[in-house]
């Protein structure tokens, strides 16, 4: 079979399915492994799709912008592995800044009590309370569909503080184009925490690798990753522009 007739294949077959694993394509295609991995490859290059581990996906629209509930029931385990692990880098007398992210979220019950927090998500404060760990929210405009507070008054807020470190949920992690997610108000919110920070670090597990979304957050270098499984080529591809935190079950 031809290279644009294998091409045409997987992409019609995402059309289908946002995700296709591997060996799906190469039983489509007849053809082999190392085949449909640089066929994944070149299709990736020309933003046509990403690979994830074991496979493929389709890109999301540089405006897609999940509500909280949808992101928090979407790849849960993944991001609670990632959480706990995140977690762990807290100590006592630390000062931090969470994010008003689904995953940045599932830090809190594993977080030592003994610390002071800053955010911007109104869905942590309950939890946040429940655990009697000092926390101070931001100012600003309530955003309805990711539980955020942004906006001038969130900026001016965040400008009181400094922290020992920050940890951020971000929609789209890209080597060329760094951090993104869709709203520039939230990007805004989110860079400028990573600045007032001692050690940034962003929780993403796989999806959210190669995705672009419309708003830059700020360079790769800024942050390390926390992430669970990618593939070996991703992997090398991202660890030479910042660092990052495999977990592992």
């Amino acid at each position: 079979m031809l290279e644009p007739e294998r091409h045409q294949i997987i992409l019609d077959a995402l059309k289908e399915k946002n995700t296709v694993k591997l060996q799906e394509l190469v039983e489509l295609t007849n053809s082999s492994e190392s085949t449909i991995r640089r066929d994944l490859t070149q299709l990736e290059q020309m933003k046509f799709l990403k690979r994830v581990h074991g496979g493929a996906a389709r890109l999301q629209g540089k405006l897609q912008e999940p509500s909280m509930n949808e992101k928090s029931s979407k790849n849960i385990q993944a991001k609670r592995q990632i959480a706990k692990f995140a977690a762990s880098l807290v100590e006592d007398g630390d000062c931090i800044y969470l994010d008003a992210g689904s995953s940045v979220f599932e830090m809190i019950p594993h977080l030592p009590s003994n610390i002071v927090v800053v955010t911007n998500g109104f869905m942590h404060l309950n939890d946040l309370l429940e655990r009697n760990i000092k926390t101070y929210i931001l100012g600003g405009f309530a955003k309805t569909t990711t539980k955020a507070i942004i906006g001038r008054g969130a900026l001016e807020s965040l400008e009181q503080y400094r922290f020992d470190k920050c940890f951020m949920g971000v929609n789209g992690i890209h080597p060329q184009f760094g951090y993104t997610t869709p709203d520039p108000d939230e990007a805004m919110i989110k860079q400028r925490a990573i600045s007032l920070t001692r050690e940034a670090y962003v929780l993403a597990d796989e999806s959210k690798f190669s995705e672009i979304s419309f708003a830059k957050i700020t360079d790769l270098h800024s942050a390390t990753i926390i992430t669970n499984a990618v593939e070996e080529e991703i992997d090398e591809q991202y660890s030479n522009k910042t660092k990052i935190k495999m977990v592992t079950t």
